[in-house]
This record gives C-alpha cells, sequence and structure tokens, in this order.
C-alpha cells in the first residue's frame, strides 16, 4: 500500500512572521474547524475499535493507551481522567508513555527511536490477551510504538491505532486502525496541533462511550465520579436534589451517609 505522510506536508500558509497576530490566530482557527470533520470521516473505524473494548473490559480486561511526546503526553491525560470523571480503578485504562513519567513533563532524547522498549513497558503491566492496546501517533512511524503493537499480534493481544496518515506502517501492525486525516499542519510538522487535537476528541470519544456502554453513567450525569473537590461535592449534591426531588438539606445528608452519588440515589429511593 501506498504510504503518503500528510502530516509532514508542507503548510498550506507562507512566512508566518510576517503575519500579525490576528492573521496568525484567524487562520489556525480556519485549520482547527477542518479537524472535526476529519474525526467525522473515522466514525466507523472508532466504532469497530470501542466495540472490541468494550467486549474486553466487560470480560475484565484492560485498556492501554501508548505513545511517545504529544501523542503520548494525550493518552496519559485521557487515561487519568477516568478514575475521576467515572469512579473506575486506575488499573482499568493505563496509559504509557516512551522514556516513562519525565516524558511527561520534558522530552527524553530518543525514547520514540527504541525498538524494544515499548513491550517492555507493557510487560511491566502483566498484560495479557484479555486486554486491549492503543498505539497513538500522529505520523504512524514511532518504532516505539509499532514494535509494541507488533509484539502484542504474537501474543494474541488486541490491538488499535490512532493516526493522522493513511497507510501508516502503525496502521498496518494494528488490527483496529483509526486513520484521521487532518492534513498539513498551520505550522509545518508541528503535529501537536491539529492532528493532537483529532486524537483527544478521539479518545474523548472511545473513553466516554466505553464507560457509558459499562453502566458508568446515568441519564445524562457522572453519578459514579470522585467527589474530590467542593466543585464536585455541589454537583453530585444538585444530582441528588434533581433526582429524589429532595431538598439540599437532605440530598447533603445522604451524600455525607453514602459517599457517592449513585448510592445516594439508590438508598435515597428506599
Amino acid at each position: 500500500m501506498d504510504f503518503e505522510k500528510t502530516t509532514e506536508k508542507e503548510s498550506h500558509y507562507n512566512h508566518l512572521e510576517r503575519m500579525t497576530i490576528n492573521e496568525i490566530i484567524t487562520n489556525i482557527n480556519t485549520e482547527d474547524k477542518t479537524v472535526p470533520l476529519a474525526v467525522e470521516k473515522a466514525l466507523p473505524q472508532i466504532e469497530a475499535l470501542i466495540e472490541v473494548i468494550v467486549e474486553k473490559l466487560k470480560d475484565g480486561g484492560r485498556l492501554f493507551y501508548i505513545g511517545a511526546g504529544t501523542s503520548g503526553r494525550l493518552g496519559i491525560l485521557d487515561a487519568s481522567e477516568c478514575p475521576p470523571t467515572f469512579g473506575v480503578s486506575q488499573d482499568l485504562v493505563i496509559g504509557i508513555i516512551a522514556g516513562g513519567d519525565t516524558a511527561i513533563r520534558k522530552a527524553v532524547e530518543n525514547a520514540e527511536d527504541s525498538h524494544t522498549q515499548g513491550w517492555k513497558d507493557l510487560e511491566a503491566y502483566h498484560i495479557s490477551s484479555k486486554d486491549v492496546v492503543v498505539g497513538i501517533a500522529a505520523s504512524g512511524t514511532t518504532p516505539y510504538v509499532i514494535n509494541a503493537l507488533e509484539k502484542c499480534n504474537t501474543e494474541n493481544i488486541v490491538t488499535g491505532c490512532i493516526t493522522c496518515n493513511t497507510n501508516s506502517p502503525l496502521s498496518l501492525k494494528s488490527k483496529f486502525s483509526i486513520e484521521v486525516i487532518v492534513g498539513p499542519e498551520f505550522l509545518t510538522g508541528s503535529s501537536r496541533m491539529k492532528a493532537g487535537t483529532a486524537q483527544k476528541l478521539v479518545l474523548n470519544m472511545i473513553t466516554t462511550t466505553t464507560m457509558i456502554q459499562l453502566g458508568r453513567v446515568k441519564d445524562n450525569k457522572m453519578v459514579d465520579m470522585q467527589l474530590s473537590n467542593k466543585k464536585l461535592v455541589e454537583r453530585g449534591i444538585k444530582m441528588i436534589m434533581n433526582e429524589l426531588n429532595v431538598s439540599k438539606e437532605k440530598a447533603t445528608q445522604l451524600l455525607n451517609e453514602h459517599k457517592n452519588v449513585r448510592n445516594s440515589i439508590i438508598n435515597g429511593r428506599k
């Protein structure tokens, strides 16, 4: 198959340094508007991957994201938001980045070029065929990610990917490929921009849809969220008030007693 690295193509805009601030941000915004449309074209691919993720997680499996640089950080961001948002274990959705935790804040030289470390990092979690591994790489050419997925395939572990090029090496190694073709970046090759935005939108879809399918949402509310600050406690109280048609005092009493919105609603109905 032909592979064209559109993420590295020349920007449609020249002489950025001559633009005014207004021109720069207007042109960036113009490019950003194209991203949701590119994601829309990939919805069938996204649906197929989510279906298998839901199936595996219902059977006791876990979801792993693995990436480098911006892509790795986005995976870690999405994974880290699942426990507070949906009340799930931190071991259910796991983000792994080339270079380890240091790379979350600072670039780690040559980390993404390793052909063996990706699988080693997965092995540290005793990964098995019950799990799903999603490689994230805008270019689809990151050795750290490609070789990790290649090894997963030999171990009968379901693999998926999120990339922004068609027929990339990463896509060809993935059983469930998601290709969101956003085209050249405003700043040539800066895939933290449109490609990063596209990856974030897809990640939002994957975990939100999965958690809804796993029963972690009631109506449109985060009834299993962790009540880790005052804002979330207030939100929880309002949910209980609206669901049970009770006073703020009663809702607060129920939440203090049961420590969870879902349990407060269940016990409030008894």
